[in-house]
């Protein structure tokens, strides 16, 4: 059975799309931990970010690394933090969260009430930087 995620990919849920290539998808949380926070999923499902063969790992953290780029670009931030947690969701995927402060990227706050079109036109201004 395909994961939320996988129906996100598949255009079968709506997201707010911040990169894609062949091989991964980026989208903003809608529960964000901050503005700008993004899942960074491979399109293939895997349960597990270190079940990924060696290379696709390898492959997922530089496509993170250019999207963390234009988080920052886009949004104002002292960092980019990367979060590997996947126990909601099973399917691989990296929580990349702008940092001001290490609270930030606390998992157990309250997360953010952002609307839609808020979070359309952060992932406008993320997708610009991409």
């Amino acid at each position: 059975m395909a994961t939320i995620f996988s129906k996100i990919v598949a255009g079968e849920i709506p997201c707010h799309k911040v990169a894609e290539d062949e091989d991964f998808f980026a989208f903003l949380d809608i529960n964000p931990l901050a503005k700008g926070h993004t899942l960074v999923i491979p399109k293939k499902e895997v349960d597990y970010l270190f079940d990924l063969n060696d290379a696709d790992l390898s492959a997922m953290i530089i496509f993170s690394k250019r999207v963390s780029q234009a988080i920052e670009k886009a949004i104002p931030c002292k960092r980019v933090g990367l979060s590997v947690i996947g126990l909601e969701v099973p399917h691989a995927h990296i929580h990349l969260v702008p940092l001001n402060k290490e609270s930030d990227i606390y998992f157990g706050k309250e997360k953010m009430a952002v609307s839609s079109d808020e979070l359309a036109a952060i992932a406008e201004k993320i997708r610009k930087e991409f």
